[in-house]
């Protein structure tokens, strides 16, 4: 069952739409390299396209009307947004569900030391990654450092052309003998991926002379000092805006695709609906899941069934019943990154049930890993909705494993969303080079993503 290069069917029209979301893409992208930026710069699109804000609708206690638009955050890591279809809520809604945090270092509580003159950043390394891929970038610096009254320091530090980078540092190959009899697992250990961020000592020190200086420059220019790192979150990213891959400029090369080229494709897929749906439509951004949707802010947390339960409040549909009877009888699609099938490495992958670039958007029945473990395995007469409803609507799509049955294999938040009870697959775009700092994806897949979710949103 071969699919067809998407690229192949497009008219002048078409092309042109293909590379304008493209560019609104890489906006965001580049706008949104944690989960809070990724919330913000959500909240000030969902405002300017008409969507308000439901915390201030719960305080008036104001009825629901249908064809409302309307987010809701959660932690300042996590938003949803809904359009209020004709239907009561009772009887489900169309979810479309992305998270929004990626792989990187976070810095630890107790960071800095000097050693030799250098001042380093101690890291902890969030999500799966290859450790090698982090050496030697020019990596910036994003966050928030709350100070004890609650004030709160925006940090980003790394993006501006007049900006400092950072780096970590990695040995000559003249004496990286014992490193290159490593294997690849063993070839920088997770404690040595520590930041490199200074090395002019301050001329009245005697002790960690150039620590003081960093810390001074940090009090000056920042506004906070070494205590303040205790209740700081801050992420080292790599550096730089994603850029068009290619002479013909149909990729792009940018850090944090997965999984945030599936939240942006929701959103503008969200945008797009300009009439009442019959069934409401709910989207999420949601956080950690990259390391098991735990948490406050991940999807194991109950911020989502509570935002629904306010709303079916508002609507006049308050009740536990009526609320376990809303989220069983949705359908979601859990939209999140696969595979891309990669030339170079072929022999991962089974090339039949195998993702590509160019191709639209990517359906996995299942995810998990060698015996479907940690899987959501949907239904036949789900993916057969899907199906009709992609084809109904012009969607270029195909069907895809996560690599041969015992290479691998990974997970996303559709299990936790079927605990509901509610029919959930995956869904998501073609990724190659996933959870290195940059990542290559298809502007045709992109296009594709956001048709897909925008009809099973109206559809489903």
């Amino acid at each position: 069952m071969e699919r067809v290069n998407a690229w192949k069917t497009y008219d002048e029209n078409e092309l042109k739409q293909v590379m304008a979301l493209g560019e609104s893409y890489k906006a965001y992208l580049g706008a949104g390299k944690t989960e809070r930026e990724c919330v913000k710069e959500a909240v000030k699109l969902a405002k300017k396209h008409g969507f308000k804000d439901m915390a201030a609708r719960i305080a008036s206690g104001k009825a629901l009307k249908a064809g409302e638009k309307l987010y809701y955050t959660h932690m300042d890591k996590c938003i949803m947004l809904f359009i209020v279809g004709s239907e009561k809520l009772e009887k489900g809604l169309n979810i479309i569900g992305a998270h929004i945090d990626s792989p990187r270092l976070d810095v630890k509580q107790n960071p800095l030391y000097e050693t030799e003159s250098l001042v380093y950043m101690d890291t902890h390394y969030y999500g799966g990654i290859k450790s090698f891929q982090w050496l030697t970038l020019p990596l910036a610096i994003h966050g928030v450092v709350v100070k004890k009254d609650g004030s709160v320091i925006e940090l980003n530090v790394g993006e501006d052309e007049k900006d400092p980078v950072f780096c970590i540092s990695d040995i000559l190959p003249h004496l990286g003998q014992d490193q290159m009899k490593k294997s690849a697992a063993e070839f920088i250990d997770g404690e040595q991926l520590d930041l490199i961020i200074g090395s002019c000592p301050l001329k009245d020190e005697d002790k960690d002379a150039v620590k003081a200086n960093v810390l001074a420059l940090l009090k000056e220019r920042y506004g906070f000092e070494e205590e303040d790192f205790l209740s700081a979150e801050l992420e080292i990213v790599p550096a730089g805006k994603p850029r068009d891959l290619g002479f013909d400029r149909s990729m792009v090369l940018g850090y944090g695709h997965d999984d945030r080229i599936c939240a942006w494709a929701q959103l503008e897929a969200m945008f797009e609906i300009d009439q009442v749906p019959q069934k409401t439509v709910a989207c999420i951004l949601t956080d950690k899941e990259e390391i098991g949707s735990v948490g406050a802010t991940g999807m194991r947390a109950r911020y989502f069934e509570n935002a629904i339960a306010e709303l079916m409040e508002l609507a006049g549909e308050g009740g536990d019943l009526k609320l376990r009877r809303a989220l069983a009888s949705s359908s979601m699609l859990s939209c999140d990154v696969s595979a891309g099938f990669d030339p170079a490495f072929a022999g991962a992958f089974e090339k039949k049930n195998a993702a590509f670039l160019g191709k639209g958007v990517c359906f996995n029945k299942f995810t998990g890993s060698r015996g479907k473990s940690g899987s959501n395995d949907a239904n036949a007469e789900f993916m057969a909705k899907c199906r009709a409803i992609m084809d109904d609507n012009g969607v270029k799509f195909q069907t895809a494993e996560l690599g041969k049955v015992n290479q691998g294999g990974g997970g996303t938040i559709a299990y936790i969303c079927a605990l509901y009870g509610m029919n959930v697959i995956d869904s998501g775009v073609a990724v190659l080079s996933m959870h290195a700092p940059w990542e290559i994806i298809s502007k045709a897949d992109l296009y594709e993503s956001v048709k897909a979710y925008k009809a099973f949103a109206l559809n489903a």
